[in-house]
């Protein structure tokens, strides 16, 4: 009787476990029809392949996967995407940390830097794939008027991935500063007093105390940044045309699903494509957690 009494609720917690389930209801609401469903939904559709207009798709096995896999095109759209990442993560991680060191110390103009340096992650893609094309095109853009070139940045298959890689390095500089400088202002300013007065010089200290101090910060930052680069879309649609002849050597996987499923009409085969992807950013997401313990120091 005693625990009967016990487990039975008051009339104020129940009403204060209804206002409970009230306030977290849209939240489960939301991940369910906007992730936890379409997640589902694209496993399902990766084993059919798609009917017409959309509808009475057919179940069709791993016809879609041994398709993709045997396809020369899903491979080389996912060494693009490697190959972007290659550019985009060290560089945009090695010149943001640059930028954090210099700006986080107390200067005259500090903020107005730290805003410019910002803006273009504020910036909408379409605009800096506009700014980007003009300052690329190879007859009036800005770089070939300046060096006086005739350089096809973006359409010389040699060399267009570079170009993508380059915009996407001048995008992610100002957010991953912000995240750099709110490292630093963690890391104990004893620990550089000490160094000082043993001697140590600004480059010994940046490489023997803010490097591994900074380590959390930087993992983070790579880890994000990895997944970000591998799931890029936005900027290579809007910079590289359909007829450019260089698109080939620069789509990524992203990309090579979005024409399939939304071009050729075949959602089942890009519901694949992004399984494959899905299941590629685990296997690295693993590896980089793997590498954690030992390249990440905690203070």
């Amino acid at each position: 009787m005693e625990k009967a009494s016990k487990s039975k609720l008051t009339a104020a917690q129940k009403t204060e476990a209804r206002w409970g389930w009230a306030f977290i209801a849209p939240t489960m609401l939301g991940l369910i029809i906007l992730n936890f469903y379409p997640v589902i939904n694209t496993v399902y559709q990766s084993f059919c392949k798609t009917g017409d207009f959309g509808r009475g798709n057919t179940f069709v096995g791993l016809a879609n996967y041994v398709q993709a896999f045997a396809a020369g095109e899903t491979w080389h759209s996912i060494w693009n995407t490697i190959k972007y990442a290659l550019i985009e993560v060290p560089f945009g991680v090695i010149i943001a940390l640059v930028l954090a060191v210099f700006l986080n110390r107390k200067l005259k103009g500090t903020s107005a830097f730290r805003t410019i340096f910002f803006l273009p992650m504020v910036c909408a893609p379409a605009a800096v794939a506009m700014v980007w094309k003009w300052l690329y095109n190879q007859q009036f853009g800005l770089l070939n008027n300046i060096f006086h070139t005739n350089v096809a940045w973006i359409s010389d298959p040699k060399i267009a991935w570079i170009s993508i890689g380059i915009i996407g390095v001048w995008s992610i500089i100002g957010y991953n500063m912000v995240l750099f400088i709110s490292g630093l202002q963690e890391i104990p300013g004893d620990y550089y007093e000490a160094a000082a007065i043993d001697g140590a010089t600004g480059i010994r200290q940046f490489f023997h105390i803010t490097v591994p101090l900074l380590s959390p910060t930087t993992f983070f930052i790579v880890q994000t940044r990895v997944i970000g680069a591998l799931t890029i879309f936005d900027l290579m649609f809007m910079v590289m045309d359909k007829t450019n002849v260089a698109l080939q050597n620069t789509q990524s996987i992203v990309y090579l699903f979005y024409t399939y499923a939304f071009t050729n009409g075949d959602k089942g085969y890009g519901a694949t494509l992004v399984v494959i992807l899905v299941l590629f950013i685990m296997l690295v997401t693993f590896a980089m957690q793997k590498a954690e313990k030992k390249f990440v120091f905690y203070n």
